[in-house]
């Protein structure tokens, strides 16, 4: 099972949006996918149509420790689960801060599933805090959704920082395996421009010992495309909502680079 973290503490950079499609993306391919809501927004979990309810069991009650995660899980379709949030989750922060072990959690929890999928991904909130330490404690591999804009590059240093002390400190085998570009202005000079800089950042430490040393820019840019803002009103993942958009079509591309599939990528004219 590949296990991946989609991260980043700054807000608006489609995080979420790439958690749910990527996810759903890969288990429209067969594969079977399970969806770890741990940001207290729960937008990913409104973005399957799933309302939270005030009695409801999430995946707050897994880490106080009153629940299993079979016991939170629910299915979205035949290959798809998610593990939904609450906003109860925003207490967790308080609530966690004199437990003994508290980063390891998640991780405990994985292990005592008797379900198996071929990928787990935690879609982590837009913070640094315990929830995405224990999102980092338990995954292999961490993926960053980037804006591609100037000041976007500038929290990509925390986030790094982050990486490496947990990998330093509490999970050895986890490494950043992957940039997505989102928001992409296809024809503009500025979006390549960035996106270079970020390639010839990495291509730098390719051969290092962070954990961000061999990541991967993935080739597939996720578009500017309005369909995708819209699905999440209509509780579908894209490929329910517009399956011909190009927001689909971006991220059915992306989930093939994931698997390890060739794609080849379009030349675009700059202006």
């Amino acid at each position: 099972m590949r296990s991946i973290a989609i991260m980043n503490q700054k807000g608006g950079v489609g995080k979420t949006t790439t958690a749910v499609n990527i996810s759903a993306a890969l288990a429209d391919s067969g594969m079977r996918v399970c969806l770890i809501d741990m940001d207290p927004q729960a937008h990913a979990t409104l973005h399957f149509g799933i309302e939270p309810q005030v009695e409801m069991t999430s995946i707050y009650t897994v880490l106080t420790g009153e629940a299993s995660l079979a016991d939170v899980r629910q299915p979205v379709n035949g290959c798809l689960s998610i593990v939904p949030s609450h906003l109860d989750l925003a207490g967790a922060e308080v609530e966690l801060a004199g437990v003994v072990g508290r980063e390891f959690i998640l991780r405990d929890k994985l292990n005592e599933e008797s379900e198996s999928f071929d990928y787990l991904l935690i879609d982590c909130p837009p913070s640094l805090g315990v929830l995405t330490i224990n999102a980092l404690v338990a995954v292999e591999e961490v993926f960053i959704p980037l804006q591609p804009h100037f000041l976007a590059l500038h929290g990509l240093s925390k986030l790094l920082q982050t990486i490496q002390l947990v990998s330093r400190r509490l999970n050895n085998r986890l490494k950043l395996s992957g940039i997505v570009l989102c928001m992409y202005d296809a024809g503009t000079r500025l979006a390549a421009e960035v996106s270079q800089d970020v390639d010839e950042f990495f291509q730098e430490s390719f051969h290092g010992e962070t954990p961000w040393a061999g990541a991967q820019i993935f080739q597939t840019r996720i578009r500017r495309n309005v369909r995708l803002a819209e699905a999440p009103s209509f509780g579908q993942s894209i490929f329910e909502y517009d399956p011909h958009s190009n927001g689909a079509a971006d991220y059915r591309q992306l989930a093939q680079e994931i698997v390890g599939e060739r794609v080849v990528q379009e030349p675009v004219e700059l202006l």
